[in-house]
């Protein structure tokens, strides 16, 4: 079998692409703690400020890894300007506590699912959602996750829908500590992980910017690429360099199957099948951009 075949065979009856899968219907789950206003509420609640999105997203995502500083951070969620990390975390450090911000996103997140959802909000289909998508993250290896790890160690909510919540979260961190390792195989450093995943098109380099990175960082980054063959001197990807990203996301999507795997396919697809309706309200609601630095299907 080749290196390629191995790769891309079942896992104990589970593809890769389910895995894949379920990270599409399960990140707009736990995507709704970046964007929605209810989630803006309860930070600016805690003294945080109103300026965008990010003087949430930072203390809120970080906040399981407890009262660290910008650069465990940073080293955690990679592909962001340390710069970017330290103004946002040292903000949040000097108004609230790690402890205060999680009980601050389950808040918010309660009250932006009850909006979302609705009657779904409730009920038995839920509720076997989210035991289901909890077996799953339950049995996610958390060796080497740091965000992974912290989130699961962190106590279950007792609603079934703040229960989904953490278990995709769990879940998607344990997906993205995993992309990370990736990343780090195929010797991209934080901000050549975006030129190239820019330069196949997973979204305009305009989208990217937000990551922090000044330009002259950014273009010294286009040119290690572009003198290892993986990028044009436009920005563009070479065949190498699309090759590497689709390895980058094989890789991905095998070191995501552990979860799946241990929850078996039966389960893994009747849970996909229950979280068509959430995943439509999120998507529905139009809280979410139609464009992100994510690149779902591009690759």
């Amino acid at each position: 079998m080749s290196e390629s075949e191995s790769e891309n065979r079942p896992v104990a009856g589970v593809e890769p692409a389910l895995a894949r899968r379920l990270w599409h219907l399960l990140e707009p789950l736990h995507a709704v703690l970046y964007y929605a206003p209810e989630v803006f509420e309860e930070a600016a609640a805690l003294g945080l400020s109103a300026e965008g999105r990010w003087s949430s997203y930072f203390p809120f995502r970080a906040a399981p890894l407890g009262p660290v500083g910008s650069g465990s951070v940073t080293s955690a969620f990679y592909s962001f300007a340390p710069g970017m990390v330290a103004r946002y975390v040292d903000e949040a450090r000097r108004v609230t506590t790690s402890d205060a911000a999680l009980r601050a996103r389950l808040r918010g997140v309660d009250r932006a699912y009850r909006t979302l959802f609705g009657d779904l909000a409730d009920g038995p289909a839920l509720e076997e959602a989210a035991d289901l998508a909890r077996r799953a993250a339950e049995a996610a290896d958390t060796a080497g996750r740091p965000l992974a790890a912290a989130n699961a160690a962190l106590e279950w909510p007792v609603e079934p829908r703040l229960q989904l919540w953490q278990a995709a979260t769990i879940l998607r961190e344990h997906r993205g500590d995993g992309h990370l390792a990736a990343l780090l195989t195929a010797g991209l450093d934080p901000v050549e992980a975006l030129v190239s995943f820019a330069a196949i098109g997973a979204a305009p380099v305009e989208r990217f910017e937000s990551r922090g990175w000044p330009a002259e960082e950014w273009a010294a980054a286009r040119e290690r690429l572009v003198a290892r063959g993986l990028v044009e001197p436009d920005g563009t990807a070479t065949e190498a360099g699309h090759e590497l990203r689709r390895r980058v996301e094989r890789d991905t999507d095998r070191l995501a199957l552990g979860p799946w795997r241990a929850l078996g396919p039966d389960a893994t697809e009747r849970l996909a099948g229950l979280l068509g309706d959430y995943w439509v309200a999120v998507i529905g609601s139009g809280l979410l951009p139609s464009e992100s630095t994510l690149g779902i299907g591009k690759v």
